[in-house]
Protein backbone atom coordinates (compact mmCIF):
# COMPACT_ATOMS: atom_id res chain seq x y z
CA UNK A 1 0.00 0.00 0.00
CA UNK A 2 0.92 3.42 -1.00
CA UNK A 3 1.60 5.75 1.70
CA UNK A 4 1.29 10.15 1.67
CA UNK A 5 -0.27 12.40 -0.40
CA UNK A 6 -0.40 11.59 -4.39
CA UNK A 7 -1.97 14.28 -7.03
CA UNK A 8 -1.53 15.44 -10.42
CA UNK A 9 -1.25 18.85 -12.35
CA UNK A 10 -2.24 19.99 -15.70
CA UNK A 11 1.19 20.69 -17.80
CA UNK A 12 -0.55 24.48 -18.01
CA UNK A 13 -0.27 24.80 -14.08
CA UNK A 14 3.00 23.76 -13.84
CA UNK A 15 4.11 26.53 -16.51
CA UNK A 16 2.19 28.65 -14.87
CA UNK A 17 3.72 28.21 -11.33
CA UNK A 18 7.26 28.37 -12.77
CA UNK A 19 6.81 31.39 -14.55
CA UNK A 20 6.18 33.01 -11.01
CA UNK A 21 9.14 35.15 -9.23
CA UNK A 22 10.14 33.30 -6.45
CA UNK A 23 8.81 36.09 -3.85
CA UNK A 24 5.30 35.56 -5.29
CA UNK A 25 5.72 31.65 -5.19
CA UNK A 26 6.72 32.03 -1.37
CA UNK A 27 3.70 34.80 -0.91
CA UNK A 28 1.20 31.73 -2.35
CA UNK A 29 2.83 29.06 0.27
CA UNK A 30 2.33 31.58 3.30
CA UNK A 31 -1.09 32.41 2.18
CA UNK A 32 -2.11 28.89 1.88
CA UNK A 33 0.01 27.88 5.57
CA UNK A 34 -1.97 30.45 6.76
CA UNK A 35 -5.34 29.27 5.61
CA UNK A 36 -4.87 25.98 6.76
CA UNK A 37 -3.96 27.27 10.21
CA UNK A 38 -7.05 29.67 10.12
CA UNK A 39 -9.64 26.98 9.23
CA UNK A 40 -8.32 22.91 9.49
CA UNK A 41 -9.18 21.97 12.57
CA UNK A 42 -7.34 19.76 15.26
CA UNK A 43 -8.06 16.26 13.54
CA UNK A 44 -7.53 17.67 9.98
CA UNK A 45 -3.97 19.04 11.41
CA UNK A 46 -3.11 16.18 12.84
CA UNK A 47 -4.51 13.95 9.35
CA UNK A 48 -1.76 16.56 7.05
CA UNK A 49 0.89 15.95 9.28
CA UNK A 50 0.58 11.91 9.49
CA UNK A 51 0.34 12.52 5.54
CA UNK A 52 3.49 14.72 5.55
CA UNK A 53 5.40 12.59 7.51
CA UNK A 54 4.41 9.44 5.62
CA UNK A 55 2.67 7.67 8.05
CA UNK A 56 -0.43 7.24 6.37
Amino acid sequence: MVKGLIYTLEDDKILEYMALSVEDKLRWLEDMNEFNQLFMGRKEKEIMEGLREGRI
